[in-house]
């Protein structure tokens, strides 16, 4: 692959990121890596670990204290979102879904909530509503449209929330812990809903401490630590493989059986 081609697959290049809360907490002690177009990527790590934060980054809510973050090849900061047209192209092509839906979920109806993003990105009408009526029976939320938000399941809310977010149709999908407090076969419908968006050449990146559904959503894996750093990367299969990483990161723990003599290891 000649060095072009490499610069122009390279999607989100962190050199050297560091955020800390009111300048004083640390969030994030210079993390370094490459994310490229039609990536995969799954960032594991404990609660507290600086996934959700590295994932504000990345959408562009927040701004690296130090190092540099770069977004096909313009670094962002908040002098860059000063600029209307480079704001609005950037809000076109990245969405995320937060961890609590109850962030996004704020009109009165769900048929609103879903056509407020792209109405508010200068989506025609017309336009809008294609999509919502093409989300709504894809994820099958159609009975929901004119429900209030507030009405519905958590496995509903997180529907609607991914919703919310494809309507923009992102070229790159953020993800906070989807599958959290989800029962199995809703967890098992968003995941599909992971992969069919993938197989559309969007670029996903998933925080998630769910070691077990890393290997359907991510080609790639950042494995977060404690101490805000970067502790590990590889496949999944390479991470999930190495027991002492994901043990030393508290992402697994080991304990005698009470009723045998070998040892269980539980994610």
């Amino acid at each position: 692959m000649t060095p072009e081609k490499l610069l122009a697959s390279t999607l989100f290049e962190c050199r050297g990121v560091h955020y800390s809360y009111q300048g004083r907490f640390p969030a994030l002690n210079g993390i370094d890596l490459t994310i490229t177009e039609g990536e995969r990527v799954a960032l594991v790590g404990a609660n507290g670990s600086g996934k959700s934060t590295f994932l504000h980054l990345l959408d562009a809510l927040i701004f690296p204290d130090r190092g540099t973050l770069i977004f096909s090849g313009e670094e962002l900061t908040e002098a860059s979102f000063l600029d209307a047209e480079f704001s609005l192209r950037f809000r076109r092509k990245i969405g995320l879904v937060f961890q609590n839906p109850e962030v996004q979920l704020f009109c009165p109806t769900v048929r609103e909530d879903i056509a407020f993003g792209p109405l508010q990105l200068g989506i025609p009408e017309g336009k809008v509503k294609e999509r919502l009526e093409s989300l709504a029976q894809t994820l099958r939320i159609d009975h929901l449209l004119d429900r209030s938000p507030h009405q519905l399941s958590v496995g509903e809310k997180r529907k609607v929330a991914f919703a919310t977010t494809m309507a923009i149709e992102p070229e790159v999908l953020l993800l906070d812990e989807p599958t959290a407090g989800l029962d199995p076969k809703t967890s098992t419908q968003l995941i599909e809903m992971l992969i069919q968006a993938s197989h559309s050449g969007r670029t996903i990146v998933t925080a998630t401490h769910d070691l077990h559904i890393i290997e359907d959503i991510a080609d790639k894996v950042y494995v977060f630590g404690q101490d805000k750093r970067l502790a590990g990367s590889g496949t999944p299969a390479e991470i999930l493989g190495n027991t002492a990483l994901l043990q030393a990161n508290n992402l697994i723990h080991i304990h005698p059986h009470h009723d045998r003599d070998h040892k269980v290891m539980k994610a």
